[in-house]
């Protein structure tokens, strides 16, 4: 038997004994091998069913049709309704917003849509209407659905680098000259004007607009309640009346527990609040529209326009009024609560 070989032995190239340490492999390399090979060998994923593609394309054709939809509608608004700053003074004016009044103003920028302004100029027309003797106040709750669920997840709020999350509005007033935020974990206020001097000790109140909070001050101001684009449900007014009336309401909006929260405030200093927040199931069956027609049949109830801008004011003591009169009937401002519910 013979053996063939490519070169002879003693023509082979000698081998290196002294073989350095860099030249063994690491487990590291070893590993990025073993992952590019699989990489190379990988089998594609396979492509979508051709239905889901079709849902795919479909609702983005959707959701493109919808922003043309609004470009178009804000187009058509700015063309034929199209008002300034002057419209808007002249609109609050007409609502019956005076020289020296406190406001509590709840804005819906979106209703802004023909406005030929800005944000700040919403802001300016408001301090303008009530005058150097008036004031301004807006909610800035940092959180949209529940308190109960926001307290929980936040049992520390630092003010300083919270904002408001109650609209673009409140926000832009939030951050204006002259402004001060009252020292809440769940309701905040934010104040300009003769209004600032209502939201000392805001994070003693033992519910979030009761007494000692500055919606329940509006009330003791004899304040009005502004509504620019913005839904009657919008009205936190109306927690006060609930604070006010409890006793008289066929099952309490607060809930039994007493939470303990804390809040740093602008200088830093931390403030403990213990209160108690409202019920998310009674929450959900809160309909303000229930209080409306009320409202109206009392004259209490102010509208007017700013080109498409629909603004409506009522004083806080009208909707206290109004309520307790439902009250007494046995009606009120809850879904499941037929009229004329036993008060338990």
């Amino acid at each position: 038997m013979q053996y063939h070989f490519d070169a002879p032995f003693h023509h082979r190239p000698p081998v290196d004994v002294n073989l350095s340490v860099s030249k063994v492999p690491t487990p590291a390399a070893i590993a990025a091998a073993d992952r590019n090979a699989a990489a190379s060998h990988a089998v594609p994923a396979p492509a979508p069913p051709r239905s889901d593609r079709a849902t795919s394309a479909a609702r983005r054709l959707r959701s493109r049709a919808k922003s043309l939809l609004r470009r178009a509608q804000g187009y058509g608004e700015r063309l034929l309704f199209a008002f300034g700053v002057a419209e808007l003074d002249a609109a609050l004016r007409a609502a019956q917003v005076g020289s020296g009044e406190v406001i509590l103003v709840h804005c819906s920028y979106r209703a802004f849509r023909a406005f030929d302004g800005r944000p700040s100029d919403v802001v300016l027309a408001l301090q303008r209407s009530v005058g150097t003797r008036g004031g301004v106040l807006m909610p800035t709750m940092p959180f949209t659905g529940a308190a109960v669920e926001w307290a929980i997840a936040n049992p520390v709020v630092d003010l300083r680098r919270t904002p408001s999350r109650m609209g673009l509005v409140s926000e832009v007033f939030r951050r204006s000259p002259g402004v001060v935020r009252s020292i809440h974990p769940t309701h905040p206020a934010a104040a300009w004007g003769a209004a600032a001097a209502l939201v000392a000790g805001h994070a003693g109140a033992a519910t979030p607009c009761g007494e000692g909070s500055p919606y329940h001050r509006l009330l003791e101001r004899d304040g009005r309640i502004v509504l620019l684009g913005a839904d009657i449900d919008s009205l936190t007014f109306f927690h006060t009346a609930e604070a006010l009336l409890e006793s008289r309401l066929p099952q309490s909006p607060f809930t039994r527990e007493t939470f303990s929260l804390r809040t740093i405030a602008a200088d830093g200093t931390e403030h403990l609040t213990r209160t108690r927040l409202f019920d998310p199931a009674v929450s959900r069956r809160r309909n303000l529209h229930k209080l409306l027609p009320e409202l109206v049949a009392r004259r209490a109830w102010m509208r007017s326009r700013a080109g498409l801008l629909r603004i409506a004011t009522v004083r806080a003591r009208d909707v206290l009024e109004a309520t307790a009169a439902l009250a007494g009937r046995g009606i009120y401002a809850y879904d499941d609560y037929p009229d004329r519910c036993p008060r338990s």
